[in-house]
């Protein structure tokens, strides 16, 4: 990997004095990838996603933002020498951290650092801040694989995002935590704009009848639309992918999985919500939300 750390340090290579040289005008648009519940496939369905959008020119950062149960390094089969915890305490830079995947994908591995930003001292926050803003104006995407459920912690990253994409599957529980999710999202006084994804879908018309009892029970109640983005068949390839630790859009690209992914892919970019063609604030206005949640 040394030779593509050296393309990152050229990347962000920084003039006397620490200043980065900037090259771009690019403003990243933050995603989080959230669920209602664990086991929907939220993870795998985040890394596919990235390699995807990578393979049709994007250039995109992964953030496994899961305090809990981080893995997506596991599901790549890469081991993790850094983390963000070696960031956030100002022990490494931010090409010192990002990790690569199948293809280069750049990844920030995450796991218990993400707890420590909650008591980061302005000092270390400044740091952590100023040295994703060095990346981030080379990104299109940053995608933040949230942990599951309604934690502070998750709720802080959604509300602090350009749009949240909410994975589900067509079993009833799964329903009905994202439904809370996205119910408690909203409820938090915040104007993010949220998409459906259904995984594991037994074909269209299943997956359809899943999302519209959400959204339907959104414009009810909430007054709120969403769009479904899209389903991933219920592939037997993705499991046998995730048990040799390969991304099933790279182990099986012909799947009908990776098929679907790639539609989702090409919905997503060619329909540009209003936040990101209006209001997006990229890393920078990020931060600032994320900052103002955690005060």
């Amino acid at each position: 990997m040394s030779d593509q750390a050296q393309s990152l340090r050229q990347l962000v290579s920084a003039q006397p004095g620490g200043s980065p040289i900037v090259k771009s005008n690019r403003t990243a648009k933050i995603i989080t990838v959230s669920s209602g519940k664990g086991g929907v496939g939220k993870s795998n369905f985040t890394l596919n996603f990235a390699l995807t959008m990578q393979a049709m020119g994007k250039k995109v950062l992964v953030f496994d933002a899961d305090i809990g149960m981080a893995n997506i390094d596991v599901l790549m089969g890469v081991s993790s020498q850094y983390s963000l915890y070696h960031l956030l305490r100002g022990e490494k830079k931010i090409e010192d951290v990002i990790q690569y995947g199948p293809n280069k994908l750049p990844f920030i591995a995450g796991g218990s650092g993400l707890a420590d930003m909650m008591s980061l001292s302005e000092a270390e926050m400044d740091y952590f801040i100023t040295e994703i803003e060095r990346i981030a104006s080379e990104m299109d995407y940053i995608i933040f694989d949230t942990g599951a459920g309604l934690s502070k912690e998750n709720m802080k990253f959604i509300v602090s995002a350009d749009q949240c994409l909410v994975v589900t599957t067509p079993e009833p529980t799964s329903i009905t935590d994202a439904y809370a999710l996205i119910k408690v999202v909203h409820g938090m006084d915040n104007q993010v704009p949220f998409s459906l994804v259904v995984n594991r879908a037994g074909d269209e018309q299943e997956a359809r009848e899943a999302a519209n009892k959400i959204i339907l029970t959104a414009q009810r109640f909430l007054d709120l639309d969403i769009q479904l983005l899209g389903s991933i068949a219920d592939d037997t390839h993705v499991v046998q992918a995730v048990k040799r630790q390969v991304p099933f859009t790279a182990a099986y690209p012909r799947c009908n999985a990776s098929s679907d992914i790639r539609r989702i892919a090409l919905r997503y970019m060619a329909v540009p919500t209003a936040t990101e063609s209006e209001t997006s604030k990229g890393i920078k206005g990020f931060m600032s939300r994320w900052l103002k949640r955690t005060k």
